[in-house]
Parts: structure tokens; sequence; C-alpha cells
């Protein structure tokens, strides 16, 4: 049987991927002090879309929803409103990247710094996050569903991945569409 944690601890093996990719170039940049813009955009895109709008989404909008339903231990809770909150700073170090980058762009060499920072804090961040949910939390959490409602949650993180993309470049049209 498919569990619902399935997908999502298979996501984290890319996501895992491309944090080490990501310590690789600020290896790079803390040598060569010349930060790639475009492997910067890369990197964001993925954590914006792949790590945090698609994955994160589903733990938060799917399995954290329905795990808000239930009488969970004083631990588990814990643990839970941890991974939310560890998501939120996710999002907020993202986009301060976004922020340095485009101080960089404009001249501030002092940004590369502040580059270099941020990359690395994701980079040591995400293993941990990571490790949190795969080892610990994902299976704690299986045992408070039934075998119906692991499916039905299986099923609608299914249904989340065919939306996903359509939802995403719908909304890159429109923001392009704007005058």
């Amino acid at each position: 049987m498919v569990q619902p944690i399935g997908p999502l601890m298979i996501e984290h093996r890319l996501i895992e991927r491309m944090i080490a990719v990501m310590k690789r170039e600020v290896d790079r940049i803390d040598i060569e002090r010349t930060p790639n813009a475009v492997f910067i955009d890369t990197a964001v895109d993925f954590i914006r879309n792949y790590a945090d709008r698609c994955h994160h989404g589903k733990e938060e909008e799917i399995l954290f929803r329905d795990l808000m339903k239930k009488n969970l231990t004083p631990d588990d809770k814990r643990v839970m409103d941890e991974l939310i909150q560890e998501h939120i700073w996710g999002r907020a170090t993202t986009r301060k990247l976004v922020e340095a980058e485009s101080s960089y762009l404009q001249g501030d060499s002092k940004a590369v710094d502040t580059i270099t920072e941020l990359m690395r804090q994701l980079a040591e961040f995400y293993p941990r996050h990571i490790a949190k949910e795969d080892k610990s939390f994902f299976k704690a959490a299986m045992k408070y569903f039934s075998k119906d409602e692991q499916d039905a949650m299986l099923e609608e993180e299914y249904q989340f991945d065919r939306e996903f993309i359509h939802k995403l470049y719908r909304n890159v049209v429109a923001q392009a569409e704007k005058p």
C-alpha cells in the first residue's frame, strides 16, 4: 500500500539533489566572489515552485490540514507546528535571497556575502527539515489515519500534482498580461 507520505518522501530526494548543487555553488562563490544570477534564479524557482508550492503545498494543504482535524499528541502537534514555521522561514529566506541577488545585480558587491550566507542557510536547513519529516514525523502521522483516509489523501496529492503545473503557468501568463 502506498501511503500519502510516499510521494512526499520521493520529492525530498529531488530537493536534496538541488540542495547539493546549491552547496557546490556556495563553495564556488566563496572562491570566485561572483554569484551566478542564472543559477540563483534557477534555485529560487526550484525552491519556490517545487519545494514550497508543490511539496510544502501538499504537506500544508493536505497532510497538515487533515492532521489538524485529529487529536494529535502534544509532541506530534508541536512537531507539526515546527514544520509549518520552518516552511515560513524557508519562504522568508528565499525572498531575502531574491532581494540580495537584486542588490548584487544593481552593483552592490557587499551583497555577495549575503547571497552566500542565505544560500548556505537554505542548504543547511533543508536536510535537517527533511530528516525531521522522513525519520520521525511522517511515519508517526500515519497512525492517525485509516487506510481509506490515507487512500483519499494520496488521491488528493495526485490531483494536486495534476493541477499544479496548470495553475503555475496560468499565473505566469496572467502576470505577463498585466500592462
